[in-house]
């Protein structure tokens, strides 16, 4: 029995409920500048700061990072606030590899059903990558690249000098307009949400740490990155969509 012990308090620090989030309907289109300063956005609730992808048996992550989420007719918008003293991004083509570095990443479930789901990702250049996939990679399934987001806004606030070691920066916000019309795969009709109605939604940070040689950032040799998220997984693996939040659409 005392072999059984680690292993089960083990399995119940891993079973955390996924985090819930009521998105409150926005009676006016937001302007997407990467600044908070909106009236929908001072009435949305921020999430609870991110905590390791494994769960609160891990550390605390090293810097803060928050959301929040509001809809209107034509977009689903996600903000995000993350401290951050080292604001670092080389990536600037589109469907790059982002979180080779430092970012920001978004997945959305919209029915539910654990297939059919939507990755994006961003960093501090607003730099962007958008993926779809049928199912999780553990079950056999293989992302498209080549599915875009017609009609998307984006854009970032940098508070402080991006790519310069030389000074300590604050952090960044990020601002998101993802139009209903792109969710256009799977079951569910590319449609708003109905009030009342639920997905399943995420959100991931990637942060590496970083040594500064000749004048400029390098990850430090040996480390892996960090995985901060909204609702935990449990593994390190965001591709579990079970333990994704849930996110209630609401008027």
């Amino acid at each position: 029995m005392r072999l059984l012990l680690p292993l089960l308090l083990a399995a119940a620090l891993h079973a955390q409920d996924p985090k819930q989030y009521d998105a409150r309907h926005s009676a006016q289109p937001l302007t997407i500048d990467g600044k908070l300063d909106e009236p929908a956005w001072r009435a949305a609730q921020w999430t609870d700061y991110f905590i390791d992808i494994e769960g609160d048996a891990k550390p605390k992550p090293r810097f803060k990072t928050r959301a929040k989420m509001t809809w209107d007719g034509q977009f689903f918008y996600i903000a995000a606030e993350m401290e951050e003293p080292h604001l670092w991004a080389l990536y600037r083509d589109h469907d790059s590899v982002i979180f080779h570095q430092h970012d920001f990443e978004a997945f959305f479930d919209p029915d539910g059903d654990t297939l059919h789901y939507f990755e994006f990702e961003m960093n501090v250049l607003n730099t962007t990558w958008d993926l779809y996939l049928p199912k999780p990679y553990r079950f056999g399934g293989k992302a498209d690249n080549g599915w875009e987001m017609p009609g998307m806004k984006t854009a970032v606030h940098a508070r402080g000098a991006i790519n310069d070691p030389r000074d300590r920066d604050q952090g960044w916000t990020v601002e998101m307009a993802f139009p209903w019309s792109a969710f256009n795969r799977g079951p569910r009709p590319a449609v708003p949400p109905k009030p009342g109605e639920s997905w399943r939604v995420n959100f991931s940070r990637v942060e590496w740490q970083l040594n500064v040689k000749d004048g400029k950032y390098e990850k430090v040799p040996g480390t892996k990155e960090d995985n901060w998220v909204w609702s935990p997984q449990g593994v390190i693996n965001m591709h579990v969509p079970e333990k994704w939040g849930v996110v209630r659409f609401t008027r």
